[in-house]
């Protein structure tokens, strides 16, 4: 009987492996059938914009932590397709730092070209994965959302694309039960209009506390003051906005913090990560760990150590996103194949010990970056994914780490070199900074 890959979520992890077969396909592979379960009603995952927060019309947990005037905030050129560049998509060169709409049509524009569409059921919800030594295959039970009718079916292998940026992680803090304003997780952010003319507190000290500071800023609140709690980001923040140590406690609407300084405040963000949150998985194949960029019993990042035919894609902490997703779904997809053969369990073990071994001696963000492409690199070397500069995106992340430290409303301004196509990118028409309008059409107007 010919073998079933089950696919969760069709968002860029679950694109990416049915792009991969597909590929495969074209060159005249005997591929296996794929069957791919999508909870929300259409494929992006957390691109699919949704105004919804909390639960959704079926009554789902909402997976979506996208707000409105997200911009990205790496190059693109260190996510672009290999096999799609950006060129090819918008038939031009398009700025570094596109917008959210932008990027949503070139992540599904390859999804298009592929066909991948076909093998998704949308609306769609995964409630349980088990698997049967006996029989060596696993049972999905997936929920219709729209007709509340179960069934179960049997699969030879798993991929879990779900990601873990839509479970929210929400410390409490002393006397948030009486403060009188808004108190929410970044997840939950749609509008940053919201905070116009308003004291806004963020908490956190990473990529969501630094975007959000500066979109609310942006858009017109009066202050941000950003609370950390181990080290401050350190960036040269904008007038109206600094960085202060951790709450204390919060007493009516004045927050406290460790250093003994205080402040008034209308809202506070929660910008505090997120939780791998796998419960629709049976305990001996779930992956638990925190956001760390080489995870326990995952060999090559991908393969659950006590049964490969169990496999996660883009489970780690991420520098590199779309291309570290298809580095994965190629060597899973050459692996279901029986293209790749993987080693022992004990070879494994140690494999995974020696890429931790080596992250533990990673010293700041610049060693993490070239771990992360050592590591994208490993996997390449053994399938067919067409060939890109790989090293040249390692020098994209360094100079644009640079940029941030010289100027954080300004970074987006500078433009980079497709390691795909070699097209430099001009520069955007409007500063970010200024720029109050996201929309493609705008984006992609070069006469602006």
């Amino acid at each position: 009987m010919a073998s079933r890959v089950a696919v969760v979520g069709a968002g860029p992890c679950g694109l990416a492996q049915m792009h991969a077969f597909e590929q495969a396909r074209a060159q005249g592979a005997d591929v296996p059938e794929i069957v791919c379960f999508e909870k929300q009603s259409d494929w992006g995952g957390l691109w699919n914009y949704t105004w919804r927060t909390g639960l959704d019309q079926h009554g789902e947990p909402v997976h979506g932590s996208m707000y409105r005037y997200l911009w990205s905030n790496g190059p693109k050129e260190c996510l672009e397709f290999a096999d799609y560049a950006f060129d090819e998509h918008f038939g031009q060169p398009i700025p570094s730092f596109p917008p959210r709409e932008v990027l949503y049509d070139y992540i599904t524009g390859r999804a298009k070209k592929s066909n991948v569409r076909q093998f998704i059921q949308f609306n769609t919800a995964v409630r349980w994965i088990s698997y049967d030594q006996n029989t060596e295959t696993f049972a999905v039970t997936v929920e219709n959302l729209d007709d509340r009718t179960t069934r179960t079916e049997e699969f030879d292998y798993v991929v879990i694309g779900t990601g873990h940026f839509s479970t929210p992680n929400m410390p409490s803090y002393d006397g948030f039960e009486q403060f009188p304003g808004r108190i929410m997780h970044s997840h939950d952010v749609r509008d940053s209009r919201e905070f116009a003319g308003k004291d806004l507190l963020v908490v956190g000290g990473s990529y969501s506390a630094e975007d959000i500071a500066l979109q609310a800023r942006k858009y017109g609140a009066y202050s941000v003051t950003i609370s950390y709690r181990s080290k401050p980001m350190g960036f040269p923040w904008p007038e109206g906005v600094s960085e202060v140590p951790q709450i204390s406690h919060v007493d009516g609407n004045v927050a406290h913090f460790i250093d003994g300084t205080s402040r008034k405040v209308d809202a506070i963000v929660m910008c505090t990560g997120y939780q791998h949150s796998l419960g629709f998985i049976a305990d001996e194949l779930r992956l638990r760990t925190s956001n760390v960029l080489y995870t326990e019993n995952l060999y090559k990042g991908v393969f659950w150590l006590d049964n490969p035919k169990m496999i996660y894609l883009g489970m780690q902490d991420q520098y590199y996103t779309f291309t570290m997703f298809d580095a994965q779904a190629f060597y899973a997809r050459d692996y279901i194949l029986g293209r790749i053969t993987l080693p022992s369990r004990e070879e494994r073990a140690a494999d995974i010990a020696e890429w931790r071994t080596r992250l533990d001696t990673c010293a700041d963000p610049i060693e993490e970056i070239d771990f992360q492409a050592d590591y994208m690199a490993d996997l390449n070397r053994e399938v067919d994914y067409p060939s890109y500069d790989l090293d040249l995106t390692r020098q994209h992340f360094r100079a644009w780490e640079h940029h941030k430290e010289e100027t954080i409303t300004g970074y987006r301004d500078k433009s980079f070199s497709s390691p795909c196509t070699g097209t430099a990118a001009p520069v955007h028409h409007t500063p970010w900074w200024t720029e109050l309008d996201d929309s493609m059409a705008t984006f992609l107007d070069n006469r602006a």
